[in-house]
């Protein structure tokens, strides 16, 4: 199983909240052979994600942190 771990952190708790919230739906729709989990601590993000190999994992890596780049941009612009 290969692994990577992110921590996010973010200006306010609301935002990072924000962020979480607009991810979630991607982790409920699982992306093959892969465990995403997120959680939030005050103004930190921490996104954990096991696969079952090196190109899934990548895969999954590259699919939420660009998910959670866009939820960035979006909260900016509102």
């Amino acid at each position: 199983m290969k692994k990577a771990s992110f921590e996010i952190n973010f200006n306010s708790e609301d935002i990072a909240n924000i962020i979480a919230e607009a991810i979630t739906p991607e982790i409920k729709h699982r992306i093959p052979k892969t465990k995403v989990d997120i959680s939030i601590s005050g103004k930190k993000l921490f996104l954990d994600i096991n696969a079952k190999d090196i190109s899934s994992l990548r895969a999954a890596i590259n699919s939420y942190l660009r998910w959670i780049n866009i939820a960035i941009d979006v909260e900016k612009t509102i």
